[in-house]
């Protein structure tokens, strides 16, 4: 799973969304229990990247939604920082942001805007956004539950942009 091989095709896929400011900037907001915006997107990304190439869907298109899904670039906690609940709203934030930065693909909006299925109203387009969607609640259950920092994922997944 966290093998040369693997990190170095999932790179790959997300290079050039890696480097940019304004997903570096996720490192400073805070996620779940001790886990950043950044660290957990990469998590989702890295795991989506996994699944859909086991299954033969698009990786690519899954591993970069995963980076963005999350790129709400806000302090949730903070108040007046949003509109309405984030639970509901970030989606459409992120990819908002996503789609201000980069050209995306429409696979790649509809993971970004659905991740937070079965919250939000309009089910997955994609098997892949679908994926992406059981990913970041997988991610977020793993952190929470402190395993992400027992198991050092973040080193496994250190990135350097």
């Amino acid at each position: 799973m966290w093998n040369i091989n693997n990190h170095a095709q999932f790179y790959n896929c997300i290079h050039d969304l890696i480097q940019t400011p304004s997903v570096h900037a996720m490192s400073g907001i805070s996620q779940h229990v001790n886990v950043n915006c950044l660290e957990h997107s990469i998590f989702v990304s890295y795991i989506s990247f996994l699944i859909c190439r086991f299954f033969g869907l698009d990786y690519v298109a899954a591993s970069r939604g995963g980076l963005l899904h999350d790129l709400f670039l806000y302090d949730r906690r903070q108040e007046g920082s949003h509109k309405g609940c984030h639970l509901f709203s970030h989606p459409a934030a992120a990819l908002e942001n996503a789609s201000l930065l980069f050209v995306l693909t429409d696979m790649e909006k509809d993971i970004i805007v659905k991740h937070m299925w079965p919250l939000t109203t309009k089910a997955p387009k994609y098997k892949e956004s679908f994926l992406v969607s059981c990913a970041d609640k997988f991610c977020a259950l793993v952190e929470m539950l402190f395993i992400y920092k027992l198991m050092n994922i973040d080193r496994k997944l250190a990135i350097s942009g």
